[in-house]
């Protein structure tokens, strides 16, 4: 479906090629002031053509609110918005009349549907994203108003070339000789924790690859480059950290919020992995050693004294920063010829045309905050109205203590 949330909800619509892409928002609070510039910056983030690291397609992908508002205000009624495609070249993808081009979705959008767009992907295309991008910002933009939500992702590796170890996300290592099997360095080193705490977008955007480390920085431009001149492709991944989100957010059982998470983070086109927390490598460590220990807050609220949960526990969140990982292939579209199959099984050499990123992480950045951005909003005003719905009733008395939530000091 093209329909993500319960509460707020975002349907997106718009292939490629056609004339736009866009958005509905049902859902969105009345009375947020809202202006097209505080979704524009996303969308420029998100934008082909920003550096020789991405595909040269040209396009503006300037924002037009088509309803939802007024005088600046949001109405609580649908917001429609839409960004033109201005430069088209359907013609660039003829060959696909006759292949299926490898890895990408012609094929099965064709065994799905029974027909296909005719060009550039359809609805399979990253140019899809600019509807979840645009909605994300403004769920973003209350988020950040009201709870002082900030969500920033940033680019942790391309190909092999990754973060220094004390700056990457936690990962699975190999027993060492001599080593101890359960023995376990934290995998949130002291440089890695103070990055998710105090990371900012500005920060990310000095760097045309969006990793925040001038030396790995400069690796990875160098390999996407390298990708790019040989008219190939190369994957990466993408780390994101969301502070200051409220704790009791997400619905048990099968909305769990990392669940939420991770179905808002593999639906972005060229995902094949997510991880939250210590991920994989929480795999290797014995719980007690994994567990994190609760201690008082100054407040005299609980807090956890480490964090390998990545802020979720339960699939609920407890206030702590929520850290995950999205591993992107490498994008399908390539410029090489490719010894492959037509339609009909008759094999022969496809030499796709067209415009392709080498490497999608640097614009996948906006829209994995973006995402991130819905399914917080999303899991918040549920959470929002089964408490309402709850203070409406009169005091329970007749519970033990241990059933109610303790008065902090």
């Amino acid at each position: 479906m093209s329909t993500f949330g319960t509460l707020f909800r975002v349907t997106t619509y718009g292939e490629s090629h056609c004339a736009s892409v866009g958005a509905i928002i049902d859902g969105c609070p009345p009375g947020l002031v809202l202006d097209a510039k505080d979704i524009q910056v996303q969308l420029t983030r998100r934008r082909p053509g920003q550096s020789n690291l991405t595909t040269p397609r040209s396009e503006k992908d300037l924002v037009h609110l088509q309803s939802g508002l007024e005088h600046g205000v949001t109405l609580g009624t649908p917001i429609a918005l839409l960004v033109k495609n201005e430069d088209q070249r359907p013609h660039d993808y003829s060959e696909t009349d006759l292949y299926p081009r490898p890895s990408h979705a012609d094929y099965t959008y064709l065994e799905k549907y029974g027909l296909k767009a005719s060009s550039g992907g359809g609805r399979s295309s990253a140019r899809e994203t600019i509807g979840r991008v645009a909605a994300g910002a403004i769920a973003e933009h209350y988020l950040k108003k009201v709870y002082g939500v900030e969500i920033v992702a940033f680019v942790s590796s391309v190909g092999k070339i990754h973060l220094p170890d004390s700056l990457a996300p936690p990962s699975l290592t190999s027993l060492k000789e001599g080593e101890e099997e359960d023995e376990v360095v934290d995998a949130l080193s002291p440089e890695f924790r103070k990055l998710l705490a105090t990371i900012t977008r500005e920060e990310v955007d000095k760097y045309t690859t969006r990793c925040p480390h001038q030396e790995t920085s400069d690796k990875m431009t160098s390999r996407i480059i390298r990708a790019k001149d040989k008219q190939d492709s190369i994957g990466g991944t993408v780390t994101c950290v969301i502070r200051n989100v409220p704790s009791g957010l997400g619905e048990p059982c099968f909305d769990k919020f990392e669940a939420k998470l991770a179905h808002a983070m593999l639906s972005i086109p060229a995902t094949k992995a997510f991880e939250i927390g210590s991920g994989f490598r929480g795999t290797e460590v014995p719980g007690s050693k994994h567990n994190d220990m609760f201690v008082k807050a100054d407040d005299g609220s609980l807090v956890t004294s480490t964090n390998w949960s990545g802020g979720v526990q339960g699939g609920i969140t407890n206030g702590a920063d929520i850290y995950f990982r999205i591993g992107f292939k490498s994008p399908a579209t390539i410029s090489q010829p490719q010894e492959t199959a037509q339609y009909d099984g008759t094999p022969g050499t496809l030499a796709a045309r067209g415009r392709h990123d080498p490497c999608v992480v640097p614009r996948a950045v906006p829209i994995v905050e973006g995402m991130a951005a819905l399914v917080v909003m999303d899991l918040l005003l549920i959470q929002n109205s089964r408490k309402t719905a709850a203070s409406l009733l009169p005091p329970v008395t007749t519970l033990p203590p241990t059933m109610v939530m303790p008065k902090t000091q």
